[in-house]
């Protein structure tokens, strides 16, 4: 999918998606732990050191939980130790110093290089986001990626289980970076996104 054709469709997605009832506890339990002042610094300083500014931590910290379930000793890349060479996909980078210096290199030197994206609109950052795990789910599958919507209503049926890897009957269970925006921004007043507020 062409980038213009994924930011309008997430734009499109964004007004109607909301948390699952269900999920809505471990959706807001994961916000708080991304929230943590501890955590929050970390993100903001690695915002910083991208962008220039520390308010886009929030970013940083969605791509954390998705590719390293939050755990400081792993990369943002792919979720393997940040101190040793990357064995996953992106295979061969590090190791790194620090948390820090991983996630730097990340955004900067590896697609879909969001030190480089313009678009900070709601629409454009669900787009980033996916762009970020691949538009496998929208090119090959024609369905919306759980990377974004998982644990919303919007979310379809079908999972990449593993690197190019895709089974139809598979529901993925961890949360998208959609209910991870509703529930960071119910959890801290400072995250502002374009467009985000209207849903």
């Amino acid at each position: 999918m062409i980038q213009a054709a994924l930011i309008a469709e997430c734009n499109r997605l964004w007004p109607k998606c909301y948390i699952l009832p269900k999920r809505k506890p471990e959706v807001m339990s994961v916000s708080q732990r991304l929230c943590a002042p501890e955590s929050k610094a970390l993100y903001q300083r690695v915002s910083a050191l991208v962008w220039g500014t520390p308010d886009r931590w929030w970013f940083v910290a969605i791509v954390h939980e998705r590719e390293a379930s939050g755990n400081f000793k792993a990369s943002i890349a792919q979720g393997d130790p940040w101190n040793e060479r990357s064995t996953h996909i992106p295979r061969g980078i590090g190791p790194f110093q620090s948390f820090v210096d991983a996630a730097q290199f990340t955004l900067r030197k590896l697609p879909p290089y969001p030190a480089k994206w313009s678009d900070w609109t709601i629409g454009g950052v669900l787009a980033l986001f996916i762009q970020y795990n691949g538009t496998g789910y929208e090119d090959w599958h024609h369905e919306v990626s759980p990377y974004d919507w998982g644990a919303t209503n919007v979310e379809e049926i079908g999972k990449y289980i593993a690197d190019g890897k895709y089974d139809p009957t598979v529901w993925d269970t961890q949360i998208g970076c959609a209910a991870l925006i509703k529930g960071m921004m119910e959890v801290d007043s400072s995250i502002k996104i374009e467009g985000a507020a209207a849903a």
